[in-house]
């Protein structure tokens, strides 16, 4: 599955499968079935089987989750859970779904009973890292201390040394606008950075974590906001930008189920940090597919991309 694909006429476009196209045949699947106000055993199977599929891509099966649970609804995870108890697929969409649903605002969701949910699929299939990674983001949701996070990252380090999903979990613990502090994110960054692999699923942590010091700069607006771009002159942001330039762009070279959002990153950073021509390639690459962060930070998301994209493709 190529992630630099690129079809002439094509429209940007939102999809959060991304270019995960049997994933986004069963998200319609799903987004269909409750739209007629039904749910059949059909539909399931397609749910199971887009999960099962990835083996031990434990990557790409946290990706096919993210979505499959963004799609589902409130009850279409439990009905799933109801009728297949026993299937880790449908326990693992059940605990991604009611941690979507814990993040809204009025929503009354038994956490206790979610870290259950987690403790059965991580016994139903040991190897997988998922389980103890929504075992992390319920700690960071609810800003649980340190000490509980430091045995939960163990088991997901020892069975997934590089998972996108558990780094940027952790990342986010560890902000502080959450339970931690800039230097805590320097440390979880300065940790990995010499050892991780250059095209690992984690690749764009050290990013993620620059622009989000980019736009929490940037939000107080004023004379703080002024100084935000002064980020990007730092030796780490400018050696961080220089080697995802010239390495992630390459065909094939990133792999993973969320390449395109990683290149949305850091076409994203390469704008901000005044290097648009930089960013053209990048854009061209993505194949028009857009991602909602972190365009949103400056408006319509697809409208922000769109801008930069056309230009880029115009230019091509």
């Amino acid at each position: 599955m190529s992630v630099f694909r690129r079809r002439k006429g094509t429209r940007p476009r939102l999809v959060p499968e991304l270019d995960d196209l049997a994933l986004g045949q069963v998200r319609r699947r799903v987004e269909t079935c409750w739209s007629r106000g039904s749910l059949d055993t059909a539909v399931m199977a397609l749910m199971a089987n887009v999960i099962d599929e990835t083996g031990e891509d434990w990557d790409r099966k946290a990706h096919r989750l993210r979505v499959l649970a963004g799609s589902a609804g409130r009850a279409l995870p439990g009905i799933w859970r109801q009728h297949s108890p026993q299937n880790q697929g449908a326990l693992l969409l059940h605990a991604w779904s009611d941690l979507l649903l814990a993040q809204q605002p009025g929503t009354a969701i038994d956490l206790g009973v979610t870290r259950e949910t987690c403790r059965l699929a991580a016994e139903l299939l040991p190897a997988d890292p998922t389980p103890w990674t929504l075992q992390l983001a319920l700690l960071r949701l609810e800003q649980r201390p340190a000490s509980e996070l430091s045995p939960v990252w163990r088991e997901i380090k020892a069975r997934d040394p590089w998972n996108r999903e558990a780094h940027l979990q952790a990342l986010g613990y560890l902000s502080p606008d959450e339970c931690g502090s800039s230097a805590m994110v320097l440390d979880l960054v300065d940790g990995v950075r010499s050892s991780m692999p250059a095209d690992a699923p984690a690749a764009g942590l050290e990013l993620t974590a620059l622009v989000r010091t980019h736009q929490r700069a940037l939000a107080p607006g004023g004379v703080t906001a002024l100084g935000a771009g002064e980020i990007w002159r730092r030796p780490d942001a400018t050696k961080a930008l220089d080697q995802a330039s010239h390495y992630w762009q390459g065909p094939g070279f990133l792999h993973h189920a969320a390449a395109l959002a990683d290149l949305n990153l850091l076409a994203y950073a390469l704008i901000k940090s005044a290097r648009i021509t930089e960013a053209g390639p990048v854009l061209r690459a993505t194949g028009g597919i857009a991602v909602p962060w972190p365009w949103n930070s400056d408006g319509d998301p697809l409208e922000q991309f769109t801008h930069y994209y056309e230009r880029a493709t115009a230019s091509s």
